[in-house]
């Protein structure tokens, strides 16, 4: 095993590792010298503000290098077109607002108006002078959008106007993001001499870099300007919510590269279209871009389904020929701890998210420059042509067969751009994950979530993430270069980084004994590594509908084709969750499976004659090892298993209680947000009681995509009134309903939807009461129906109040959402026969 730990660290790309001015190449024999550790150039550069004091003469001179641009520093020669000289934004700024685009759109928006004042009377048809009064008319509207508009443009551009602001920004920021990551900034210098060969190509034809990094912390873009700072490309224009726009850093953002857009558009049409025109600017003069490919941060430490907000834009600009190609160059940031993983805590059990302020940066500022959060490790995918991907795309969908009448060839046509788009998302997703680094306290965190009992002694725990390095690289996956520094070292600085409120100890044992004390936050570390292990969770969790009766090994074997469907059916269920394998299901099965064979955690029977696999059951060697591969394989998926189940369940609650007639049961919606607060309560309720085996599974994110995944597949009905004042509201469609005792009013545990939940619980590891199911599911249904009907009361409540008082009627549907719910229902349906989904 150590000989192919030493050929796998050989052959691994080596590290840059850039620390303040310092950039050092550590080629894979590195071996970090003991002393230098304690007091090399990292402890020393964490000194370096706070020596002013001490060593006035040589601060002052580091700061003057960067006033004066001393060598890099002067950022002159970089590679791209040119940014930060006086008057960019004004020249971005006339660009967009000569854009034909944004002019057509005004003159629409003007003429529109102009009907409906004439239609309303306000202007006059018969009046002799009608025509010259609606020219005035018509160009006052226009000059009125057009201030709009520039008002708009300016505050979303980004401007990068002085260099000497940005060499001042570059060493302010670097030396605060360094107290904070001491151990540096870290890149794999394959992946960036690779990146400036493609630059440099790019700025000869005028091409964009657009960089799409997926999102754990704030931490993300600043890296990333840092690095192409300090390696001479040119810093791209960063896609930012207008959240981030309040007093000072707004501005300091904005002159940093910060495009600020809206967090919805809704329907204005022209704020739609001035963003469109940007786009179309940023990428027609050859300026690189980076936007978050998740759109928000992930809360939960694995990467989120795509949005296609901004991707939507630029693939728009492609392919009505605005623009003629950008490069794409997907990007992976890791780090050892996320500075805010605390504060996803508290949003993710159910706090809501406190805006923005200054107060609350200053404040978070200093807390942070005296933590020791370990390193950063950014890694960049190849970067490829969209224009190839397009016609890549397009000529393999031609040649498929379609259930539907469509020329794929048509890139106009929407359908044919939705599926480009979908499928350029999850491509760059899954790019991520190819590159994506997995952390020691990933490693550590993923092992003390996935073993059984209270904790894990050090020798135990270096076993298991020595087994775990392995099975990650066997998986194509990459483990943080640490040179040839021995495992025990690498775990101690992980453990160090954890800190005691992440993991303690129990001294005065044996051996030193490790345990998870924040579960809960130590699962954004575990998450980091599920995306490598999905297929294998998945096979895992299939198996134990018949591991879980126990008995003998032939009672546990499970026929392959009970197998396959419960896999088609939890991998259909996370959709919204992991990012698979786009080979197919059948495919990516067989392979799994044969990959546990070889690993000795399962045995497979086949057919004597077709050799087909017939039953799946556990290994021999498996068993007699204490299921301790397979256990690590169910640990890393029960979490969001039981979180689906909770969601599920949750639905029950949702059938009106008795009192109300058939007519009434069809008005009442339930706010979805009030559904999910429900949710988590019951789930938090449940867990204390012993009935959910994971707090995990109270995640508001999780949860909410289990909704989401559920209003996919029909299962509740979702409608957004275009009232802003009315929230999404909710019901479980009709034909899901659970049954109600017609003597008591109970509900009753059958029907549809408790079928469904069932299914979800043969794979779970349930609580306290497993043995007793019927016990447990009378107590469950019992008490989401209890939380359900206050739901109603509320519901029915605010619904008379707000019929008093003469204002919107948020529990019932209104004649116009009723038709949007229609029409939502049959694009949902035509949408899945479209994709070819697997249904729930």
């Amino acid at each position: 095993m150590a000989d192919d730990q030493e050929d796998s660290s050989r052959q691994s790309a080596p590290d840059l590792r850039i620390l303040g001015d310092e950039i050092t190449l550590q080629p894979s024999g590195y071996i970090e010298n003991a002393q230098a550790t304690k007091e090399g150039k990292e402890e020393a550069l964490m000194k370096n503000m706070a020596r002013f004091r001490s060593e006035p003469l040589q601060f002052l001179r580091e700061v003057s290098l960067y006033v004066s641009g001393t060598g890099w520093r002067a950022y002159d020669d970089v590679i791209g077109q040119p940014i930060f000289y006086s008057g960019f934004s004004e020249h971005i700024k006339t660009q967009v607002m000569s854009a034909s685009l944004l002019q057509a759109k005004i003159s629409q928006l003007a003429d529109m108006r102009v009907e409906v004042e004439i239609k309303e009377g306000l202007l006059n048809k018969d009046d002799k002078d009608f025509l010259m009064k609606r020219a005035q008319r018509r160009g006052v509207l226009v000059q009125s959008l057009q201030d709009v508009a520039e008002n708009m443009t300016d505050n979303m551009i980004c401007k990068f106007e002085s260099k000497a602001f940005i060499r001042g920004a570059y060493y302010v920021v670097t030396q605060l993001l360094l107290r904070a990551y001491h151990q540096g900034i870290h890149v794999s210098s394959e992946e960036v001499l690779r990146l400036r060969r493609v630059a440099e190509e790019a700025a000869r034809k005028k091409q964009s870099i657009i960089f799409l990094p997926c999102h754990r912390s704030h931490v993300d873009y600043v890296s990333l300007q840092l690095l192409c700072y300090r390696l001479g490309l040119a810093l791209p224009i960063v896609v930012a919510g207008d959240n981030l726009n309040f007093p000072v850093v707004g501005s300091f953002l904005q002159h940093a590269g910060a495009m600020y857009i809206r967090r919805s558009f809704g329907d204005d049409q022209l704020y739609t279209t001035l963003v469109q025109a940007y786009i179309d600017v940023l990428l027609q003069g050859g300026y690189n871009l980076e936007c978050f490919i998740e759109g928000g941060r992930s809360r939960t430490g694995k990467l989120l389904p795509p949005k296609f907000g901004i991707l939507s834009f630029v693939l728009d600009s492609l392919l009505s020929g605005r623009v003629e190609d950008a490069v794409i160059c997907p990007v992976s940031t890791q780090y050892d701890k996320v500075v805010e993983t605390e504060g996803y805590v508290t949003e993710l059990l159910g706090v809501p998210k406190k805006k923005e302020n200054l107060a609350d940066f200053l404040s978070g500022g200093s807390s942070v420059l005296s933590l020791r959060l370990g390193r950063v490790d950014v890694r960049f995918h190849e970067p490829w042509s969209l224009r190839g991907f397009v016609d890549e795309q397009i000529k393999r969908l031609s040649k498929v067969p379609s259930s539907i009448n469509i020329n794929w060839k048509d890139t106009q046509n929407a359908v044919v751009r939705q599926k480009l788009l979908r499928t350029l998302g999850y491509k760059v997703l899954a790019d991520i994950n190819d590159v994506s680094v997995v952390m020691p306290t990933a490693l550590i965190g993923t092992v003390l979530l996935t073993l059984r009992g209270r904790g894990v002694g050090r020798t135990e725990l270096i076993r298991r993430v020595e087994w775990l390095t392995d099975r990650v690289r066997a998986k194509g996956g990459r483990v943080a270069h640490f040179g040839n520094a021995p495992l025990s070292d690498v775990i101690e600085r992980g453990l160090d980084v954890l800190g005691k409120d992440l993991v303690g100890v129990v001294a005065g044992l044996a051996e030193p004994t490790y345990y998870a004390v924040d579960r809960f936050q130590l699962s954004f570390y575990r998450n980091m590594t599920i995306h490598l292990f999905i297929s294998e969770a998945l096979v895992a969790a299939a198996l134990y509908t018949r591991v879980k009766r126990g008995g003998g090994p032939s009672i546990q074997d499970i026929p392959y084709k009970d197998l396959h469907d419960q896999v088609l059916f939890l991998s259909s269920l996370f959709r919204g969750e992991f990012i698979y394998s786009g080979e197919g299901l059948l495919v990516n099965l067989e392979k799994t499976l044969l990959g546990l064979e070889a690993d000795n955690v399962i045995h497979l029977e086949r057919d004597e004659q077709t050799g087909e696999i017939t039953k799946v059951g556990l290994s021999d060697a498996e068993r007699a090892a204490g299921r301790e591969n397979y256990d690590f394989y169910c640990f890393l998926i029960w979490p969001f298993i039981e979180a689906s189940w909770l969601a599920a369940v949750s639905l029950m609650g949702l059938v009106p209680p008795v009192g109300q007639d058939s007519k009434d049961a069809d008005d009442i919606w339930i706010r979805v947000a009030r559904a999910h607060e429900s949710a988590q309560l019951l789930g938090k309720t449940l867990y204390h009681q012993g009935d959910l085996s994971y707090f995990e599974a109270v995640n508001k994110e999780t949860l909410k995509n289990s909704y989401n995944r559920f209003e996919e597949e029909g299962i509740i009905q979702v409608v957004k009134s275009k009232d802003t004042k009315i929230p999404p509201r909710l019901r479980v469609a009709p034909e899901w309903r659970p049954r109600r005792d017609p003597n008591t009013g109970n509900l009753i545990a059958s029907g549809r939807l408790w079928d469904f939940t069932e299914k979800i619980a043969s794979s779970r590891r349930e609580g306290k009461n497993r043995r007793d199911g019927a016990t447990v599911s009378t107590r469950v249904v019992m008490l989401t129906d209890e939380l359900g009907r206050k739901l109603f009361e509320e519901a029915v409540k605010a619904d008379q109040e707000g019929a008093k008082k003469g204002g919107s009627v948020s529990a019932r549907l209104s004649r116009e959402d009723e038709l949007a719910l229609k029409r939502n229902v049959k694009e949902k349906k035509r949408r899945r026969t479209l994709e070819n989904r697997a249904h729930l």
